[in-house]
């Protein structure tokens, strides 16, 4: 591990020793397990976190899946399912879903399947646990999967987009990016970076079958590419890769629909020269009272006090990311730490958090990690 700058690090480690543990997965000596899935043929990697003093150490590989992209626990922590971006499996060309069961801080797989296309980026799993969605970012279509005791079905429903946007370089055809479902389970989202759109569906969770119910469409060359709601149960935020923005929307209870309030810009007035930069993801604390995005090229993470009734966004500050191109980032479940992963420059970051003002350390500690793509908390 290296510091990115010690004294001010400590400082806020010291407060946070007199944390108490939240989760459930606290084994004896306050630790807790972590995965992070990574962009390389290294696969899930276990770490074991102190958020007594904020330490990441490593525990060695928990799976050996390619290409993990995204990874999430099953609402009652038993499985995960991981998203694996190739571009071919078992001889096919599309992208690979995978279930584990957790038990022990140990990963043990009990099944894959093939997803709708190549490059699959993301699996979204329902609030019943009983569905898996996955997004292929590289042939722009999504599918969706039943679950029966942690083990995927083949899949049930597929789509593939045809829409694209303006941008040559990066919507020359649909890119499928990220599943959501919405606060009441009835309907599901599929960001489709490529098209400029959100494809709406509704969603029954027994037989895992979609039925289209509309489309959001955001602005021409956006690059919608992830969606989360917020606690209100009527905001949801799409984060806008290629021009660096959130669309704030209100989302319609009765029929699913996304409309939208307002957009915010994340970048400074004066981007810096030569960089290309571009959204990425999005964290809200649980009371719904912070909402933070990070942003790649300038590499940066953007704090926001959110109102929380109306989802309304103030923003507090932008702050140090700890590395290159973060590709995602989370609370720990004391939500006295940020933690980031940090693609291109191989490391976990992690930031203190004041959880009565929502600001974020400038400064953090940072730890090794083969391109980290997604952070996961037992």
């Amino acid at each position: 591990m290296a510091n990115l700058t010690r004294r001010t690090f400590v400082q806020a480690a010291s407060v946070a020793t007199l944390a108490t543990a939240t989760s459930r997965a606290l084994s004896a000596t306050g630790r807790q397990r972590v995965f992070i899935g990574t962009n390389t043929a290294d696969g899930i990697q276990a770490f074991d976190w102190d958020a007594a003093t904020a330490e990441l150490t490593p525990a060695g590989r928990a799976a050996p899946l390619s290409n993990v992209d995204w990874i999430t626990f099953s609402p009652d922590h038993r499985f995960v399912y991981a998203a694996s971006e190739v571009d071919s499996f078992n001889g096919m060309p599309t992208g690979e879903v995978a279930s584990y069961a957790y038990a022990n801080g140990k990963l043990t797989q009990l099944s894959a399947q093939s997803s709708a296309a190549k490059g699959t980026c993301h699996v979204g799993l329902d609030h019943t646990g009983r569905v898996l969605l996955s997004a292929d970012y590289g042939g722009g279509a999504a599918a969706s999967f039943r679950i029966t005791d942690g083990q995927l079905s083949p899949a049930v429903w597929t789509e593939h987009y045809t829409q694209h946007g303006p941008n040559a370089d990066r919507q020359e055809a649909a890119h499928a990016h990220f599943a959501s479902f919405s606060p009441d389970n009835r309907f599901a989202y599929i960001n489709d970076l490529g098209g400029d759109c959100v494809h709406i569906y509704a969603l029954n969770a027994e037989t895992a079958q979609l039925t289209p119910a509309g489309v959001y469409t955001a602005k021409p060359g956006s690059g919608p590419r992830t969606l989360h709601f917020h606690p209100n149960g009527h905001t949801a935020y799409c984060m806008n890769e290629l021009n660096s923005s959130v669309d704030v929307l209100n989302w319609n209870k009765a029929v699913g629909s996304l409309k939208f309030v307002t957009n915010i810009r994340l970048l400074p007035h004066a981007a810096k020269a030569g960089v290309v930069s571009t959204g990425c993801d999005t964290v809200i604390s649980r009371d719904g009272k912070f909402v933070y995005f990070a942003n790649r090229g300038d590499d940066f993470l953007y704090s926001f006090k959110a109102d929380p009734e109306t989802g309304a966004l103030m923003p507090i500050a932008r702050s140090n990311c700890g590395g290159k191109t973060p590709r995602n980032f989370t609370l720990d479940p004391t939500e006295k730490w940020m933690l980031v992963a940090n693609q291109n420059s191989s490391n976990v970051s992690v930031f203190a958090r004041d959880p009565e003002t929502g600001a974020l350390a400038n400064d953090g500690q940072s730890y090794q990690c083969p391109s980290p793509m997604c952070i996961l908390f037992a």
